[in-house]
């Protein structure tokens, strides 16, 4: 995969796993997720996901 590519896909995991937390949490409003334990507890793990992309990423990317 495209080490470009690999990183904006974490990034997007990571906005994702935020707006999942935030909503979760209660602090998005407006959406069924709003509340909702099971959103603020997949968020963080989603967000995790995404920095660990990221970092592969960015490590991949450094010569030896």
């Amino acid at each position: 995969m495209n080490k470009n590519l690999q990183a904006g896909l974490g990034v997007l995991l990571i906005l994702v796993g935020l707006i999942w937390t935030l909503q979760g949490l209660g602090y998005l409003a407006g959406s069924v997720m709003t509340g909702v334990t099971f959103w603020a507890i997949v968020g963080p793990l989603v967000a995790i996901i995404g920095v660990l992309v990221v970092a592969r990423a960015v490590r991949s990317r450094q010569p030896r």
